[in-house]
């Protein structure tokens, strides 16, 4: 599976891939679910390379690490997940590759 820093690095820079519509999903530590955010609220602090911002839908800027990552979306399919940890559970579903 193709490391997290380097997926969001390539929505960020590939224009070519990047013309689809991509939304990350994070563990949400307070909400204690995985909280979706669609890419264009997310902003990447210069030098910043363990995290990134999302602004949520009422405003709230919440910087999240690369480790909380669960998965990405892109145009409403799951194209990422990271494994589940060992106290999680069992296995999901697999994604698809990144192509």
């Amino acid at each position: 599976m193709i490391p997290i820093q380097d997926l969001l690095n390539r929505i960020r820079w590939d224009p070519e891939f990047s013309k689809s519509e991509f939304a990350v999903g994070y563990d949400d530590h307070v909400a204690k679910r995985i909280a979706k955010v669609p890419f264009r609220r997310i902003h990447f602090a210069a030098g910043e390379h363990f995290s990134f911002d999302a602004v949520e839908d009422d405003g709230t800027v919440h910087t999240v690490p690369l480790h909380r990552v669960r998965e990405v979306w892109r145009d409403g399919k799951l194209i990422w997940q990271r494994e589940p940890r060992a106290l999680e559970g069992g296995p999901r579903r697999p994604p698809p590759s990144v192509g």
